[in-house]
């Protein structure tokens, strides 16, 4: 399995990133997605995830209506596109993948890529 997630950067606030995840060596369309985040000093959480299980996607309080997930399957990617960046989005982004997803967290998910980080100034 490899995961690479890409697409982070510097941006000023209000500014957008959009970032990817290229997958392989597993069924990709099989899999329900989920974009993960750290920052500094923080926990790890979920910013956003799509299973078939719940049906529609699912967004952190703190990212609806800024933030949209989207997958390529086709491609074997997933997107993350982000809008209206604030400082408190800076972290390192994380993709995941896992079976049976049910909400967004991350004992549900089985693969990880190795992380973006998005930096946003004020």
């Amino acid at each position: 399995v490899q995961l690479q997630a890409s697409g982070g950067g510097s941006v000023q606030t209000g500014g957008s990133l959009t970032l990817s995840c290229a997958a392989s060596g597993f069924t990709f369309d099989e899999y329900d997605i989920g974009w993960f985040r750290q920052a500094p000093g923080k926990e790890r959480e979920g910013v956003s995830c799509v299973s078939c299980a719940a049906g529609t996607p699912y967004y952190a309080d703190s990212v609806k209506g800024r933030f949209t997930i989207s997958s390529d399957n086709a491609k074997n990617m997933v997107y993350l596109q982000m809008d209206a960046l604030k400082p408190e989005d800076t972290a390192i982004y994380y993709c995941a993948f896992g079976l049976g997803v049910f909400g967004c967290r991350e004992n549900e998910f089985d693969y990880w890529g190795q992380g973006t980080l998005v930096t946003v100034s004020s």
